[in-house]
């Protein structure tokens, strides 16, 4: 076996990381040595990963994707896994000034010794972070002028079903669920540096594009229009395919992960033992990407899920458990696995949590079930729009008095606080939509009064703007602009602020329509995009997630500079509306729902006609269970949590 650089093992760069640590803001980040981390040795291991989330340590750490592939992989005794995060630039400038590069957290191994860099995105605006990550660990920024010394660098996650504004800078993207998508990968880089790494990189890709089915953007190329739009997408090669799959994994109670998460050393956004208890969506919500491009419907069984959460405990010491999905409350045995949990942890620590429920599905009991250990926080509902008229168009089937009803039982039984979540800008979207936010948390505030016989009642309004996403009805809508957002967010401001009997319980959180911009730019743009993120990351861009490090001016005028050789300018990726012909930057990558679906639900949408989630009704072919070959997976199970043993302190009986 031909020997290259990845084979020798590295060492760890550690003893000359260690000194510069006293002087940055939040050392321990860096130092690793959580519990349930892997260390392995170099040379045991045949493989070698870097798994990589592309913002701070205090936000990656608990990102579900990360952790789950990070068990899997292992538990390949020939394949090791390790982490890095985003480097905040106080440490990014002294790792410069020493030249030591970026290294990951378990073995501080340098990133550029592995073979692979899987990133995982869960938005677009990590993107400055992985050029930081790249230009810190010595690996080129293009892809082009990588060569087999340097890992090939994955993307993955709910952003990179766009991948193209990044297409230079990656080797590959996977859309898709991950798990079998990575033991596949590692089996072909295995099996091509066996056999000597014929044909070199460029070898490696078209196999992992041809026999894993990962999207390899130097295999195709992109053909544009005198107008800017895109004539067409094709591959350069007869056997690649000409549009790319998602990848779905079947049948969740075979992937029991993660069973033994990391535990943080640093204080991290979400402590907790997290349980996905499924995955999908299919209630239609127009403006959702993540509904859309995770169907079906794959539900956990109550007895996996009991038996990740006791194995889960035991192996972390955590005492919240979160049941995760995108509208856990629709699990089909919901109401079992949180009375069994309940049970199970009463007169414990453990405390139960769903940071994901809809109105139409939250009930009393279950919220109950949820407090029972004594942890009551305040309610959170996403009714998304402020009028019903508005909620049809985006295809939330909850109205008004649906919202007052569910309040109103919480607040007669003990609940003080609700939080409201809104956007802003949506498509056909009104001032007096926006409007419509006061008065709906003006009744909420009412109906608290009224049920629980205090004043003492609060409702804090959430508003984001709106960010049309590929993949969704909603992807070929003009966006709302920045001033458009800003002027509507200021009128429902006003109006809360100067009403005497309400404005004081109303709590009024938001952000400006500036982030939203860039973010739509990334969104939905090409290739061409490329020059943008390249151009905003050296002049200073990083960490453009958060509001103290985001520069708009910076995106702007960055935007300005690269785009217009091509005639284009960052309206024209924005506020621009898509007619039903032009060619979209990512066409040629298949989420598994029918373009002409796709289509009609937009006219839907416009016509505000709203469909019914497929799960209790007959399907409305959007196309992904024939064309994934997939099917929508739930229950009722009727299995129990066994064995059903009630856990409770010493002391308290039982």
């Amino acid at each position: 076996m031909t020997t290259t650089t990845q084979d020798t093992d590295p060492g760890s760069l550690f003893a000359s990381l260690e000194p510069l640590l006293a002087r940055v803001a939040k050392p321990i980040q860096y130092v690793g040595g959580e519990h349930n981390s892997v260390l392995k040795a170099w040379s045991d291991v045949e493989v070698r990963w870097c798994l990589m989330y592309p913002d701070a340590y205090e936000v990656g750490q608990p990102n579900q994707g990360i952790a789950i592939l990070y068990e899997i992989l292992n538990e390949l005794d020939w394949v090791v896994a390790e982490r890095t995060y985003a480097i905040w630039p106080d440490l990014a400038a002294l790792l410069r000034r020493h030249g030591i590069p970026q290294f990951t957290l378990d073995s501080h191994r340098p990133v550029a010794a592995f073979d692979l860099l899987g990133v995982s995105f869960s938005t677009e605006l990590g993107y400055t972070n992985l050029l930081q990550a790249l230009d810190l660990s010595g690996i080129p920024l293009h892809a082009a002028d990588r060569d087999e010394s340097h890992p090939v660098v994955i993307a993955g996650g709910h952003a990179a079903f766009n991948p193209e504004p990044i297409a230079d800078f990656i080797d590959g993207a996977v859309l898709g669920d991950g798990e079998e998508a990575v033991v596949a990968i590692s089996g072909i880089v295995r099996e091509w540096k066996a056999e000597g790494r014929p044909g070199g990189r460029a070898e490696l890709l078209v196999r992992l594009a041809r026999d894993v089915g990962v999207y390899v953007p130097s295999l195709y190329e992109v053909d544009y229009l005198p107008d800017g739009r895109i004539r067409h997408v094709a591959p350069t090669r007869g056997d690649i395919p000409f549009r790319v799959a998602k990848h779905t994994l079947t049948n969740l109670d075979e992937w029991p992960y993660p069973k033994t998460p990391l535990v943080p050393l640093a204080e991290t956004v979400h402590e907790r033992y997290s349980v996905e208890i499924f995955r999908g969506c299919t209630r239609g919500c127009r403006f959702c990407q993540a509904g859309m491009i995770t169907r079906p419907v794959r539900e956990r069984s109550i007895s996996t899920i009991g038996a990740m959460v006791e194995k889960g405990l035991r192996a972390t010491g955590l005492e919240e458990v979160g049941l995760l999905s995108l509208s856990s409350a629709d699990h089909s045995e919901i109401a079992e696995v949180t009375t069994q949990l309940a049970d199970r942890y009463e007169d414990t620590n453990v405390s139960l949590s769903l940071p994901s429920t809809r109105v139409d599905a939250f009930n009393i009991d279950l919220a109950n079930e949820l407090s029972r250990n004594g942890r009551r926080s305040g309610l959170t509902f996403a009714p998304e729009g402020g009028s019903e008229r508005l909620r049809r168009v985006i295809n939330k089937n909850v109205s008004s008095d649906d919202l007052i009803a569910t309040v109103t039982a919480a607040f007669s039984a003990g609940w003080r606080q609700v939080k409201l979540y809104f956007m802003c800008g949506l498509p056909t979207e009104t001032d007096e939509d926006v409007l419509g936010i006061a008065d709906l948390a003006k009744r909420v505030i009412q109906a608290g009064r009224t049920a629980s016989g205090t004043r003492d009642i609060r409702c804090t309004v959430s508003i984001g703007g709106f960010v049309p996403k590929p993949h969704t009805p909603f992807q070929w809508a003009g966006q709302a602009s920045a001033e458009t957002i800003d002027h509507r967010l200021q009128l429902l401001r006003d109006v809360i602020r100067a009403d005497r009997q309400y404005g004081r319980a109303i709590g009024f959180r938001y952000h400006d329509g500036k982030p939203g911009v860039v973010e739509g730019l990334l969104s939905r743009g090409d290739r061409r995009v490329g020059r943008v993120i390249e151009a905003v990351y050296r002049d200073g861009g990083v960490f453009d997630g958060w509001s103290e490090h985001f520069s708009y001016e910076r995106w702007a005028r960055c935007a300005a500079e690269q785009l217009a050789p091509y005639g284009v300018d960052l309206d024209w990726y924005t506020t621009r509306e898509r007619d039903e012909l032009e060619v979209l930057p990512w066409d040629h990558l298949d989420s598994g729902l029918d373009r002409d679906w796709l289509w009609e639900d937009w006219q839907d949408a416009l016509d505000e006609s709203t469909v019914d989630d497929c799960r209790w009704t007959p399907c409305y072919d959007c196309g992904v269970c024939p064309q994934m070959d997939t099917a929508i997976e739930i229950g009722p199970t009727g299995r129990t949590l066994l064995p059903l043993t009630v856990v409770r302190r010493p002391g308290l009986g039982g």
